[in-house]
């Protein structure tokens, strides 16, 4: 468990990162060239780690840093360190720079192969979703609870996919029967953007069904905290317990996860 000073200055620090890119949104021209892209794209992510990084050092002094594409190019949990902060940076940088809405700040302390503190910010909002492992999750200071619906004809789901499904045939069919699954039984299906925004949604009752079809962790591990201590129901498509090594994740109001395999999906 954190102390309340360590919570605090966590709290401090991803506001002011996420604040940080307040004054520019929407100023900036959109790149219109792959080169200027990626460099916008970079420019993003060192800004943003390095606030997060000066403002935590303090607390933190001993704690490293991963990067989200150090983490994921890692295949074996155990040999991380025993605790260490994962940090994506901008979670929806695509959309800050393409002047859109769904941009977050998001962080994850990890201990011994667990995420045991996430926070995700979102600034043009000026909520601060977080959760620590065993007490809870939260929106700013109000408790976080999932929706209680039943008819999925008013549920919202939501669908994520991974890179690189021009290569992989069989991962963009199984995606697709996915999708097939969501739209044919839910009322309204949408993607709005970062995976942790979505998760921390499913935390608060906003939205109702997460699906996303092939491996994605570093992106799930800050709202799957949050999404698991708010109540909601963490499985893989397939309807199996999640765990740190499945190339898929489901996360529903709580009851609805069994419900959705029932309708058919095929992780094969």
């Amino acid at each position: 468990m954190l102390l309340a000073s360590d919570t605090a200055a966590i709290h401090a620090a991803i506001r002011a990162a996420g604040d940080l890119f307040l004054p520019n949104f929407r100023r900036l021209p959109v790149p219109q060239t792959m080169p200027d892209l990626q460099a916008r794209l970079a420019d993003i992510e060192a800004r943003c780690l390095a606030a997060l990084q000066g403002a935590l050092a303090e607390a933190f002094p001993n704690t490293p840093w991963l990067a989200a594409d150090e983490f994921a190019l890692s295949a074996d949990a155990t040999a991380l360190p025993a605790e260490y902060w994962l940090c994506d940076a901008m979670d929806g940088a695509i959309q800050y720079v393409q002047q859109l809405p769904g941009w977050t700040i998001n962080l994850v302390l990890m201990r011994q192969a667990e995420p045991i503190f996430a926070a995700i910010y979102d600034p043009l909002a000026q909520e601060l979703f977080w959760a620590q492992a065993g007490a809870g999750a939260f929106v700013n200071e109000a408790p976080l609870h999932p929706s209680t619906k039943r008819e999925p004809g008013g549920m919202v789901a939501v669908f994520e996919h991974t890179h690189g499904l021009d290569q992989d045939m069989m991962l963009r069919q199984r995606v697709s029967q996915g999708l097939e699954n969501l739209l044919g039984n839910y009322g309204v299906v949408r993607n709005y953007g970062p995976h942790g925004l979505q998760l921390a949604y499913i935390g608060a009752g906003r939205l109702d069904v997460f699906l996303q079809v092939g491996r994605d962790l570093e992106n799930w591990l800050p709202g799957l905290l949050i999404a698991r201590e708010a109540g909601a129901e963490v499985l893989t498509a397939a309807g199996q317990p999640w765990h740190w090594a499945a190339d898929s994740l489901l996360v529903t109001a709580p009851g609805l996860g069994s419900a959705f395999v029932s309708y058919g999906y095929d992780s094969q």
